[in-house]
């Protein structure tokens, strides 16, 4: 077993709870993360804490001062930086012998299908834009790759309605719903986890944005339900490489 970084102890505790065999296949795993923001950043730091041996990275965003509630790149030190690179040199300074990739931009189809063909062992979605997330779900899917994905975080304040459910059985997400009609029709209907909320989002919490080419809207946020439906995600991704899929 290759304990990397110059503390080869600070993998222990997993090791610990999950034992060798088990975690040498997170060693042995290669694992995409898919928009750093306040869900995928996090899930991104916790399946590179686990110990995972390879990892790549994808987003286009900068951080910006209302990033700062809630997503791990953003710190006022961090302020107009790129994501992928703020979030890649921390996740290397958690594990200096982590295999990463940074991919910072916005992905289109095209793109998308260009970094499928890596045999990632998981695909995580964290992305807040629907016409990439539509596509990455799709081809994801129609390659026979594990998915886990994000449904709407924002707007929410408690933790208790929080939900993983296969995609085709998540319910009350108003995301979830445009996302199934839409996927519906390109013959995807399930068979890959979801994380969603159930808790309905207030009106007042949402805002029409101008000029901003990627979102048409921005909806409050709080601190926590980002982190935890990231921390959610990093949980599924990692109990299936080293057990197989998770109930």
């Amino acid at each position: 077993m290759n304990l990397t970084g110059p503390h080869p102890g600070w993998q222990e505790r997993t090791i610990q709870l999950l034992g060798k065999e088990r975690f040498t296949r997170l060693q042995d795993a290669h694992v995409l993360v898919t928009g750093l923001g306040g869900v995928g950043s996090i899930a991104a730091e916790m399946i590179c804490r686990s110990g995972v041996g390879k990892m790549t990275i994808v987003d286009g965003d900068t951080v910006q001062p209302g990033n700062l509630n809630r997503q791990i790149p953003a710190t006022h030190s961090s302020l107009n930086r790129e994501k992928a690179v703020v979030m890649g040199e921390r996740l290397k300074d958690i594990n200096p012998g982590l295999e990463l990739t940074v991919i910072n931009e916005f992905i289109q189809e095209e793109r998308i299908m260009e970094i499928l063909q890596t045999p990632f062992d998981y695909v995580v979605d964290a992305i807040d834009t629907f016409s990439p997330k539509i596509y990455l779900i799709y081809h994801t899917v129609n390659l026979g790759l594990k998915l886990a994905s994000s449904m709407g975080s924002g707007g929410k304040v408690d933790p208790t309605q929080i939900a993983v459910a296969d995609f085709g059985d998540s319910y009350k997400c108003k995301l979830a719903y445009v996302l199934r009609k839409k996927l519906r029709k390109m013959d995807v209907h399930g068979g890959f986890k979801v994380v969603f909320s159930t808790e309905q989002v207030g009106k007042e919490t949402v805002i029409p944005v101008e000029g901003e080419p990627n979102k048409k809207s921005t909806v409050g946020t709080s601190s926590y339900i980002p982190a935890i439906f990231g921390c959610t995600l990093a949980s599924i991704v990692i109990r299936e490489l080293v057990d197989g899929p998770a109930e």
